[in-house]
């Protein structure tokens, strides 16, 4: 790995007399190593969901190093970074928290071991992701230190337990921290496109009653499973029948885990029930969805089946519970968004090429800032999705430059500095 760049002076040069989208590529380059050196240490520090308390205060000594206005941790423990005191108000997100490694057979190196090797930087969460979070707080440092920003307040929020529940940790922040931006950038991973959106998603439980007898005797009895298996079929065919949106694509629901319970593996089951995964579309609603599900019951032959809407209700590391429905919106920022408009000139402008537009296969806090509330939202970060959650996760290093080049190019164009 390349040698760790911890003097202040070397973060903070003179900045030129002028902003350029030249200036901002080449600042961002020569911070490479150090970006490389952080990547490095939030990727050591293990951080699973309501486990995030160490890889909170790796970012806050970061944030405070390269010089934030303000840093401070929420009651959900969510660190906030602030940069700039404008009238208006412009938010980075990046989650903080990742999954667990799997299957450790799966793996060709330690996924806690970070370090460079052919030209990424490899470990669990070095693409989900937290690749955007050591990206876009060196970006921050840009602003400050090239002088990109005087209208805005922009705040820097490392998140807490978006794996388990995305989006209550900005459920938390709009409504109890009452920051309110005009605009959310995302730095989940895109392979370096622009994202303007994705599919929403719901987890609902299906239940069924039987009647339980000796296992010797089944026609005693009622079985839930049989129950509970004939809706699965149904669920099956609904999966085939749900809408489509030609940006975001189809709707999907597919079954995610099956249970049951009897008195003894010798009695017929009592109760049985189904977890669904529900994808939404565009068009498509809780209220909407869960009529589906019933409708199937109902074909199956069993429409007094209970049909319902989880919740999650988890303490976070700092011991708060915030309750939430498992309920998370579908959202898209409109094609004819000015704040994506500058997106993309910003990226044309620092990158050198047009940006891809595209959306997200999986599911990020934008379900809550676009979703719950109608900010506007977009998203850039570095590493391809199709490693989030996979074994040998890895992100190239020169994706890590270029994020930290375009958040800063973009407040610069929103601040009329490019």
């Amino acid at each position: 790995m390349a040698k760790n760049m911890s003097e202040k002076a070397k973060l903070t040069p003179t900045p030129p007399a002028a902003a350029s989208y030249e200036a901002i590529r080449r600042r961002a380059k020569e911070m490479e190593n150090d970006t490389v050196r952080f990547l490095c240490d939030l990727v050591r520090t293990q951080s699973y969901s309501s486990k995030e308390r160490e890889v909170i205060a790796v970012i806050e000594r970061e944030m405070k190093r390269v010089g934030f206005d303000e840093v401070r941790v929420d009651g959900l423990g969510n660190v906030i970074g602030r940069i700039g005191s404008g009238a208006r108000v412009m938010a980075f997100d990046g989650h903080v928290d990742t999954v667990l490694p799997g299957d450790r057979s799966q793996w060709t190196f330690d996924p806690f071991d970070a370090r460079v090797d052919g030209g990424k930087i490899r470990g669990r969460g070095s693409v989900d992701q937290k690749g955007g979070v050591a990206t876009m707080i060196h970006a921050g440092a840009i602003i400050k230190e090239l002088g990109l920003n005087d209208q805005f307040t922009i705040y820097f929020t490392g998140t807490v337990m978006e794996e388990d529940c995305d989006g209550l940790c900005w459920q938390y922040i709009l409504d109890e921290d009452g920051i309110r931006p005009e605009l959310v950038v995302i730095t989940e991973p895109t392979n370096l496109n622009i994202y303007r959106g994705h599919r929403g998603r719901m987890e609902i439980r299906v239940e069924v009653k039987g009647r339980s007898c000796h296992g010797s005797a089944p026609e005693r009895g009622d079985n839930a499973i049989y129950k509970i298996a004939r809706i699965a079929l149904e669920i099956e065919k609904l999966n085939e029948r749900l809408r489509g949106d030609p940006f975001l694509g189809k709707g999907t629901v597919t079954i995610s885990e099956v249970k049951s319970s009897s008195p003894s593996l010798c009695a017929v089951a009592d109760e049985a029930g189904i977890h669904l995964d529900r994808r939404l579309t565009l068009g498509e609603t809780k209220e909407s969805a869960i009529a589906e599900v019933r409708d199937a019951a109902a074909r199956a032959g069993y429409p007094d089946a209970k049909v319902f809407v989880l919740n999650y209700a988890e303490a976070a590391y700092t011991g708060k519970v915030y309750p939430t429905e498992k309920y998370y919106p579908t959202w898209a920022l409109g094609e004819g968004s000015p704040h994506l408009r500058s997106a993309v000139d910003a990226y044309a402008g620092v990158l050198g090429r047009p940006p891809l537009v595209g959306k997200w296969t999986f599911s990020t806090n934008g379900v809550a800032t676009a979703g719950l509330k109608g900010i506007p939202t977009l998203g850039l970060g570095p590493g391809n999705e199709a490693y989030a959650h996979a074994a040998d996760e890895a992100c190239p290093v020169e994706h890590l430059s270029a994020a930290v080049a375009f958040y800063a190019a973009l407040v610069a164009k929103l601040n009329g500095k490019v």
